[in-house]
């Protein structure tokens, strides 16, 4: 029989989100944070760029109200962006006081600028580390308090639903599985960039939120809208390294394979034109001159400026013998955030009683069709804090429910009584990843779309089975969030944001409708709302 055990809030997944959502509800009952890896593997960490936030004496909470909406093209829900810009502020200085350390020029707080932004307002800590900072703060600050506790290496298999209530999720810990009941799950997965041959994000970025949430019953929404980050390091020996979107507003220039200097072909704002039209760009020149690959250019800037403002960019590519101070660095697109998910209120809560959700797996509808740069770590904190506020508040699950639900021993049995495996899933892994690059990416078409749905349902036999290893419940959770994301694209003829169809280049009848999604009995069903 598998162990059971009773918390008030459970939350999965340790990036800022998560974290923020923690240390909202430390004093409110006894919590659990959930990761299927370290605590600290998240795209979080990952994050080098920096934070936007309107506090420089040059900008305005306004202003990046303005630039958020431009940069989400017509499908921000404007609601949100209202409280991602004026909240962000008082977050950013509740992470101060806490011991953050961003960069600073002399006493004043160092901002810098970067694509679709019209102000200096990123900032950034240590250079280029600024997910690590925000990481290393919030842990000490969960740290703090004795009712928080984590479950690192614990994979989250399904979330426990009843009677359209969830009271929590079955975890994998150990070999185990584990019924975890809590008055309260708050979602903070994360992305799904793994489910693409070329992405920024890290290994465990595999989708399993909205996977997990789908199965649930929950509805998701705008899943077609993938942003593709214009420079990942280019190396058979290296990883697809990101190299921050801050190289090109420091100065960085895009040259092609002939050492060609090319944005300005493409954009008045050159190379500091929005992510999806460089990402597009970029792959025009790399058809144009028949190459895998384009080059970002710092070596006109001071050597002694890049290291010091991009030291951990400097000193991984010298690993992979190239000195961005020196020479051109090869760099191609790679897939990096989704700005679809869990679709979720303002405070984060979804359609199913007791579950909440917040950061990259959910959809508040903040991003629209295409983020603007530097706002992910942002919802994370802001969203993150309404999330944690909403469940202490609003507690729809009372702690008797938790303690006679005996009838979840079947279930969870059955859970472990009836797994499959898969003896081919690495390699089902790599041809689905290789599919969604080709024929999901940065370009797309109505016989690409086909081509990519056709290969899918012919691994539509593994969403019907009950895995209990790491690699094979992630698998599914991939195939599930890619079908998604293809059924999207293939509904929405038209181009918006980061959805390009080659055969579509206008918006499209009725362009500015909302795609959600939500598991019916036996197919999925959608609908365009407004």
């Amino acid at each position: 029989m598998a162990e059971k055990e009773i918390v008030d809030f459970l939350i999965i997944g340790s990036g800022v989100a998560g974290l923020r959502a923690a240390i909202e509800l430390a004093s409110h009952g006894s919590v659990l944070v959930v990761t299927k890896d370290r605590p600290t593997e998240s795209s979080t960490e990952y994050a080098q760029g920096g934070i936007a936030v309107a506090l420089s004496d040059e900008d305005e909470v306004g202003i990046h109200f303005e630039d958020t909406l431009k940069a989400g093209d017509g499908l921000c829900r404007e609601d949100a962006v209202k409280i991602l810009v004026e909240e962000g502020p008082e977050r950013i200085l509740e992470l101060i006081s806490w011991g953050a350390e961003f960069d600073r020029e002399g006493t004043k707080l160092d901002f810098t600028i970067e694509a679709a932004h019209s102000r200096k307002r990123i900032l950034h800590a240590h250079g280029d580390a600024t997910g690590r900072e925000l990481e290393r703060v919030l842990l000490n600050k969960v740290r703090s308090f004795p009712s928080v506790k984590k479950y690192p290496f614990a994979f989250t298999i399904d979330l426990i639903i009843r009677n359209g209530k969830c009271y929590g999720a079955y975890i994998l810990k150990d070999g185990k599985v584990n019924a975890i009941f809590a008055r309260a799950t708050v979602l903070c997965t994360g992305g799904a960039g793994q489910i693409f041959s070329r992405t920024t994000n890290p290994l465990v970025a595999t989708g399993d939120g909205i996977a997990i949430a789908f199965r649930a019953g929950a509805v998701l929404e705008d899943m077609e809208f993938v942003q593709f980050h214009p420079t990942s390091l280019y190396s058979p020996l290296a990883p697809q390294f990101l190299l921050s979107e801050s190289m090109r507003g420091e100065g960085a220039i895009l040259r092609n394979i002939n050492k060609q200097r090319f944005m300005e072909n493409y954009h008045p704002m050159a190379e500091l034109a929005s992510r999806d039209i460089v990402s597009r760009a970029i792959i025009s020149e790399m058809v144009k001159t028949n190459s895998d690959h384009v080059y970002l250019d710092l070596t006109h800037l001071e050597k002694e400026f890049i290291k010091k403002r991009f030291p951990r960019i400097y000193s991984t590519c010298l690993q992979y013998n190239v000195d961005i101070t020196k020479e051109l660095v090869p760099v191609s697109p790679a897939a990096h955030y989704i700005m679809g998910g869990v679709k979720t209120d303002t405070n984060g809560a979804t359609n199913i009683k007791g579950l909440y959700a917040a950061g990259e797996v959910a959809c508040t509808g903040v991003h629209g069709a295409n983020r603007l740069a530097s706002n992910s770590l942002l919802e994370g904190l802001v969203f993150g804090a309404r999330a944690g506020r909403t469940a202490a508040s609003e507690l729809r699950v009372k702690s008797s429910e938790l303690r006679v639900l005996e009838d979840l021993k079947t279930p969870n049995s059955e859970l472990i009584t009836h797994h499959s495996s898969l003896p081919d899933h690495e390699e089902i892994r790599h041809e689905l990843k290789k599919l969604m690059w080709e024929r999901v990416g940065i370009i797309r078409c109505g016989e690409s779309l086909g081509n990519a749905r056709e290969k899918l349902a012919g691994w539509s036999f593994i969403l019907n089975k009950t895995f209990l290893t790491r690699r094979e419940l992630e698998l599914k959770n991939m195939l599930t969030v890619a079908e998604l994301i293809t059924e999207a694209a293939i509904l929405r003829k038209g181009s918006v944001g980061a959805h390009y169809r080659s055969d579509f280049l206008q918006r499209g009848e009725g362009w500015q409708r909302h795609i959600t999604w939500k598991k019916g009995d036996k197919e999925l069903k959608h609908e365009f709302v407004r």
